[in-house]
C-alpha cells in the first residue's frame, strides 16, 4: 500500500494573530490539507514577531505550506462555506456568529480563546497574555522555593499546549463529520488547557487527598539540572530505586537507608547540604562521563537542550530529527511517523496576500448521514491501552472522552505505576487506588489485568486486539518485544488495527533504551534552557511535555484512523515524546538557526510585554503578576507607580529595567494581592494574583464553565476532576463519564462480553496468577 497523506483532500481555513491557532493549522499542513490563512491588511501578527532579530521565524515555523488570502469578514464568506476545518483566535474582528453565519452543517469550528467565549473572566473583560494566564492557573505559584519570587514556565508553552488540545479535538470531530456526521463548534479554552496541565494535578490532588496532599507546595527537583565540568546535566528520580541508584552513582551510597533524604520532603528541608554532595560530584566529571554512567544505572538523565546544541545531539542527528525548511532554517520534523502516511515538508510561508483569487473550492457533494450524526466523534472506536504513567494515559483518556471505548490494560506484577504515586500510605485500605495522577488521568476506561508476561495472558490481549481498531503503548522499546507484542503480532492478529507506539527517544537511535520521563524531555529539548531566572541554572516546566506528548500521538492516531477508513488496512506509528516536546519549543532552534539568537530564560520577563514580572504584595507568600501589553498599559502603570515621566515609549522602560521592577515592587509591597490587581486591571494593565493550584478548585471561571466534574470512585471517594478544556456549543458539557477503573475492575466484563470468555476460563485465568483483584506483592 502506498503512503498517503491523512488530510490529502480537507480544506481548512485559519484566522489567527497568535501561536495556539496557528499551531493547529500547521500540524493539519503536515497532515496534507489545504490550509488557507485568511489575513487582515496588516497580516497576521506573528509576520512582526521576533525574538530580537529580525522578525518572521518563528512564523516561517509555523505557517510553512500554508496559502494566504487577504479579505474582511464579508469578502470570505465563499470559502467560510466551502471550509471543512475552520481554526480561529478570534482576533481581527471576527466572531463565532460571523464564521457560523457562512459555514455548512458538517463544517467544523475550533475557536482557542484566553477564557474560552464564556464565563465571568470574558464577561468582565479580563486581558491575559500567556503569562497571565500561567499565574491563575497554578503554574507558577507551584515552582521555584518557598520564600523565593515563584517563575514562570518559558517559552510559551501554554499556547503551544492549547493549540495541541484544539488540533486534536478538530481532527476527531472532522473525521466524524467526513464519515457523515454532524460538524461541531468547539469552544477551547487556553486557561482550561493550562489548569489540567500546568496546575491540575496539584488542585487534583488537594480535591483527593485534601490537606494530606504534598503536590501543592512550590519546590524544585531534588535532583534536577546541575553542573558538570563542562555544562550542564539534568537527572529525574522518580522512583524509589532510582534515587537509590543515584546515590550510589554519586559515591554516597551509605546514605541509601537515610529515610529523610529518600522522601522529596526531607531533600527538600536539607537541600544545600543534598546539592553540595551532587554538584561536588559532577562538577568533577564531564557531562558525557556522567551521562554514560547515569544510563548504566537506568536512571533518567539527558544533557541540557541549548540552542547551539540541539543540533549536534548524537541521538537527534542518527535519527533525522531535524530538517531544514524552505527558508533554509533547521526546525523538528513531524513528530510522528509511519510507512503508510506520508507528511508535508516544510516549505515556504506565504507572502501576504499571495493567493487573492486562487482558492477555489467547489461545493462539497452532499453526505449522507449516518444513523448516529450527534454521536461522539469518535463513539466508533475501540481501543486496546497499555499505556502508563501520565504521557500515554493522557492520549487514552482523551480518546475516551470523544466516545472511544478504552480498554486498559495493567500487567499483575507491573500495574500503571501512577497507582503508587504520591497517593496514600501502604498501612490504607486499597492504597494502591488513591495515586491523583492515575485517578486525574485514566477517566472514561475499563480497567482489565492481564499478566503479559504469561503465555495466556499474551494470548488474551492479542484476542483483546483483534476486537479493537487502535492500540497504544507507550513503554521503552524492548518492552513490547520481550512480550511478544511488536508490530508484527498485533497486525498478525488484526489486519485493520492501527498500533500507535509512544517510545521516550523513538524506537531507533542512541537514546532508543534510554529511560525518560517528562523531566528528561524538558531537560533536552531546551523546555528547560527557556525557563528560570536569568542569573540562575535552567528549570524543569514539571509536566507539560507529558500531556503534549499524549496529545500529539491522539492526533497521530486519528490521522492513522483517517487512512485506515479509506483504505481498510492497519498501520503501526511511532510518536515519540522528545519530538512532540522539540515541536513546541522549536522557536529556540529556529531563531538560532535564521538569526543567530541563543534564546534563553529572563525570569518572568518575556516577549509582547514590557514591563513582565511577578512581585511580592502584602501578606505572607502573596504576589500580583503584571504585563502592560501596549503603549497606554506603560503610562497608565507609570502614574500608578507615581512616575508619570517614564511615558509610554517601550525602549525606555527596557533600558531601565532593574530599576522599574524595584519601582513596582515597593508599590505592590504596600497593597493586597487582590487590591493591586484590580486597581492595576482598572488602568488597562493585564495583571492576576499569583494563585495556588488547590484555588482553582473554586475559581469562578472554571465553576461556571463546569470545567470541574464530580467523579464518584469506589475507593476515593467524591472529588472534582479535571474534564477536557473546551466545549462542544450546544451540548451538555460532561467529559467524565465513567470514573477511573479500580484495578483489574473491568476484566470479567470485558472478557466476557467482547472476547466471549466463559466464567470457567476466568476462574483458570485467576488460578494461574494471569488476572487478579489487586496488583501481586502488595
Amino acid at each position: 500500500m502506498a503512503a498517503r497523506a491523512p488530510f490529502a483532500d480537507w480544506r481548512v481555513l485559519e484566522l489567527s494573530n497568535g501561536i495556539a491557532a496557528s499551531y493547529c493549522g500547521k500540524m493539519f499542513a503536515d497532515a496534507g490539507a489545504d490550509v488557507v490563512k485568511i489575513e487582515s491588511l496588516q497580516g497576521d501578527s506573528m509576520r512582526r514577531w521576533s525574538a530580537g532579530g529580525p522578525p518572521g521565524a518563528l512564523f516561517g515555523y509555523l505557517a510553512a505550506g500554508k496559502r494566504s488570502v487577504v479579505a474582511v469578514p464579508h469578502e470570505a464568506a465563499a470559502l467560510l462555506a466551502n471550509a471543512d476545518v475552520v481554526f480561529t483566535d478570534l482576533t481581527d474582528g471576527w466572531t463565532l456568529d460571523d464564521i457560523t453565519a457562512h459555514t455548512g452543517p458538517t463544517a467544523v469550528i475550533v475557536a482557542v480563546t484566553p477564557f474560552g467565549t464564556t464565563g465571568p473572566y470574558v464577561d468582565d473583560q479580563v486581558i491575559a497574555n500567556e503569562f497571565i494566564l500561567q499565574a491563575l492557573c497554578g503554574s507558577i505559584a507551584g515552582r521555584g522555593w518557598p520564600g523565593d519570587e515563584p517563575v514562570q514556565a518559558g517559552g510559551r508553552l501554554g499556547d503551544w499546549l492549547a493549540g495541541s488540545f484544539a488540533a486534536a479535538v478538530g481532527a476527531a470531530a472532522a473525521r466524524h463529520a467526513a464519515r457523515g456526521g454532524r460538524g461541531e463548534i468547539v469552544d477551547v479554552s487556553t486557561y482550561e488547557a493550562m489548569a489540567i496541565a500546568m496546575g491540575g494535578l496539584s488542585a487534583m490532588s488537594a480535591s483527593v487527598l485534601g490537606a494530606d496532599s504534598l503536590l501543592h507546595q512550590r519546590s524544585l527537583e531534588l535532583p534536577s539540572i546541575v553542573l558538570t565540568a563542562d555544562g550542564m546535566v539534568g537527572f529525574c528520580t522518580i522512583t524509589a530505586q532510582q534515587f537509590q541508584d543515584f546515590l550510589v552513582m554519586i559515591d554516597r551510597a551509605d546514605l541509601v537507608d537515610d529515610a529523610d533524604l529518600a522522601s522529596f520532603a526531607g531533600r527538600a528541608e536539607r537541600r544545600d547540604e543534598f546539592l553540595g554532595m551532587v554538584t561536588r560530584w559532577t562538577e568533577t566529571r564531564t557531562t558525557q562521563e556522567i551521562v554514560d554512567l547515569a544510563v548504566a544505572f537506568r536512571i533518567p538523565v539527558a544533557p541540557i537542550g541549548a540552542p547551539a546544541m540541539l543540533p549536534k545531539v548524537d541521538h537527534f542527528v542518527q535519527r533525522g530529527v531535524f530538517v531544514e525548511s524552505g527558508l533554509g532554517a533547521l526546525q523538528p520534523r513531524v513528530p510522528y511517523r509511519s510507512d503508510a502516511i506520508t507528511t508535508r515538508p516544510p516549505g515556504r510561508p506565504p507572502l501576504l496576500g499571495a493567493d487573492n483569487g486562487r482558492v477555489h473550492w467547489p461545493p462539497r457533494p452532499g453526505r449522507p448521514r449516518v444513523a448516529d450524526a450527534d454521536a461522539l466523534p469518535l463513539s466508533d472506536i475501540r481501543i486496546t491501552d497499555f499505556t502508563a504513567f501520565w504521557a500515554g494515559p493522557v492520549a487514552t483518556q482523551f480518546l475516551g472522552a470523544l466516545g472511544a471505548d478504552v480498554i486498559k490494560l495493567e500487567g499483575v506484577r507491573r500495574p500503571d505505576g501512577m497507582r503508587f504515586s504520591a497517593g496514600r500510605p501502604p498501612d490504607w485500605d486499597q492504597w494502591w487506588e488513591w495515586g491523583p495522577v492515575f485517578l486525574c488521568s485514566n477517566n472514561n476506561k475499563r480497567g482489565i489485568s492481564i499478566e503479559l508476561s504469561a503465555e495466556a495472558g499474551r494470548a488474551t490481549a492479542l484476542e483483546l486486539i483483534a476486537a479493537s481498531d487502535l492500540v497504544i503503548e507507550n513503554f521503552s522499546p524492548r518492552v513490547m518485544a520481550n512480550f511478544g507484542l511488536q508490530w508484527d503480532a498485533v497486525s498478525a492478529a488484526n489486519p485493520r488495527a492501527v498500533m500507535v507506539r509512544m517510545p521516550a527517544f523513538g524506537l531507533d537511535g542512541p537514546w532508543r533504551d534510554r529511560v525518560g520521563f517528562a523531566q528528561t524531555m524538558e531537560q533536552a529539548t531546551g523546555m528547560a534552557w527557556m525557563t528560570g531566572h536569568a542569573d540562575g541554572p535552567p528549570v524543569i516546566p514539571r509536566g507539560v511535555c507529558d500531556p503534549i506528548a499524549g496529545l500529539h500521538a491522539a492526533f497521530a492516531a486519528i490521522a492513522a484512523l483517517v487512512i485506515r477508513d479509506r483504505d481498510g488496512t492497519g498501520m503501526h506509528v511511532e510518536s515519540t515524546m522528545v519530538e512532540s516536546a522539540l515541536n513546541v519549543a522549536a522557536e529556540m532552534l529556529v531563531e538560532y538557526s535564521r538569526n543567530g539568537i541563543q534564546m534563553r530564560r529572563q525570569g518572568n520577563r518575556g516577549p509582547g510585554a514590557t514591563p513582565q514580572g511577578v512581585y511580592r504584595c502584602r501578606g505572607d507568600d502573596e504576589w500580583v503578576a503584571l504585563a502592560a501589553l501596549d503603549g497606554a498599559a506603560r503610562a497608565s502603570l507609570a502614574v500608578l507607580i507615581g512616575r508619570p515621566e517614564l511615558g509610554s515609549d517601550e525602549s525606555g522602560w527596557r533600558e531601565r529595567a532593574d530599576e522599574i521592577d524595584k519601582l513596582i515592587s515597593d508599590w505592590t509591597a504596600r497593597r493586597a494581592a487582590h487590591e493591586t490587581v484590580g486597581t492595576l486591571r482598572a488602568a488597562g494593565v493585564s495583571a492576576a494574583r499569583v494563585t495556588a493550584a488547590a484555588e482553582l478548585l473554586s475559581d469562578p471561571q472554571l465553576l461556571a464553565r463546569g470545567f470541574w466534574e464530580t467523579v464518584d470512585h469506589p475507593a476515593a471517594g467524591s472529588f472534582l476532576c479535571t474534564g477536557m478544556p473546551f466545549v462542544f456549543v450546544g451540548k451538555p458539557r460532561r467529559w467524565v463519564r465513567r470514573a477511573p477503573p479500580l484495578y483489574g475492575q473491568h476484566t470479567g466484563e470485558v472478557l466476557t462480553g467482547i472476547l466471549g470468555r466463559g466464567q470457567q476460563d476466568l476462574a483458570e485465568l485467576r488460578a494461574l496468577g494471569v488476572t487478579s483483584a489487586r496488583p501481586a506483592g502488595l
